[in-house]
């Protein structure tokens, strides 16, 4: 199992500068712990996560990293012209020097989002599937003739070519047309930190019917900090777990009153939840021991590729100070 860091930069102190700065920081402590990923989040008309332009921000990391791998967590390619997001990618993967991961999604049920890029939700998925397909081929064919439902080119080559022979592909989903796709063509998985291992263990049990390997390439992201003491670190993590959960919580009941299907369920506790209560016991919080036991358990039910941990302090001094106790008293024994 690689060890990854999730990026969400997250505007804790209202400050933009600061945010930034303190993202990079933790990437590189990442790095210099012996991490062996970093993954990206792409976030729009949020105040607190701000990561709009994600690919920027992964071309900064970029010149300040070296070894770590860079991740797309994920290009929500709903709302990207994919020809467009072939070549940055391909300029990327040159920037660090082969060390991109392309993770895609289709953006997650937000009516902001949809209305003001365009994009009906209806098409969200379909969108993402279709320009996945595309961005295959212009990154790696030449004279690409392609015409979908959505994008269309005619004998396209795009430059330049990324540095990779073949750019590792990550699709986040739990759709069943999703993990489909994801299975046919042999790309991983990725699950984000509110899914539950009741919903993670039947997305990869979908896979595994269409192809029987692959589903090992896994991408599992989780809240994380390591505390010497469970109280402790639940204390130190609960005020970012707090603020998560109420947001989310507040999302979800505004899309469900602006839904027009009166019958939409809320969020199945099985399926993918907010309250705290149940991110902090599905979340790798806790002392030494009790992280150690959570992603053994992650581990032994998934066959992960990759955890890749969300530090959940406030105080970037906090978090630097778990990833290192992290590496050194929790990695190596799990």
């Amino acid at each position: 199992m690689k060890t990854g860091l999730f990026c969400n930069y997250e505007n804790h102190h209202q400050d933009t500068r600061r945010t930034i700065f303190e993202q990079v920081a933790l990437v590189q402590q990442a790095e210099s712990l012996g991490f062996e990923e970093a993954w990206v989040s792409e976030h729009h008309f949020n105040e607190f996560n701000l990561s709009s332009s994600m690919l920027l921000l992964m071309s900064h990391l970029a010149g300040l990293t070296s070894t770590i791998k860079l991740g797309t967590a994920a290009v929500l390619l709903a709302f990207h012209n994919p020809i467009r997001v072939a070549e940055d990618i391909a300029t990327l993967d040159n920037l660090c020097n082969g060390r991109l991961l392309f993770g895609v999604a289709k953006g997650g049920p937000f009516p902001q989002h949809h209305k003001h890029f365009a994009t009906p939700m209806g098409e969200s998925r379909a969108r993402m599937l279709e320009a996945t397909a595309l961005i295959q081929q212009l990154l790696y064919e030449t004279d690409v003739s392609f015409n979908g439902q959505y994008y269309q080119c005619d004998r396209l080559t795009i430059y330049p070519q990324p540095l990779q022979s073949q750019i590792p592909v990550y699709v986040a989903t739990g759709d069943d047309q999703g993990i489909e796709f994801a299975a046919k063509n042999s790309f991983g998985l990725m699950g984000g930190p509110p899914f539950s291992l009741e919903r993670l263990k039947n997305t990869v049990a979908k896979y595994r019917a269409f192809n029987t390997s692959g589903s090992e390439k896994l991408v599992l992201a989780r809240f994380f900090y390591v505390g010497k003491t469970y109280d402790e670190a639940v204390s130190e993590a609960l005020p970012f777990i707090r603020k998560f959960s109420q947001k989310m919580q507040a999302n979800s009941a505004e899309l469900m009153q602006k839904s027009a299907n009166p019958n939409q369920k809320p969020f199945d506790r099985t399926n993918i939840c907010f309250d705290e209560d149940y991110l902090i016991e599905n979340s790798i919080i806790g002392d030494v021991r009790t992280c150690r036991d959570k992603i053994k358990k992650f581990q032994d039910e998934l066959n992960l590729g990759t955890l890749a941990l969300k530090p959940a302090s406030f105080v970037l001094s906090k978090n630097l100070e778990s990833l290192q106790r992290y590496s050194q008293e929790v990695q190596k024994y799990v």
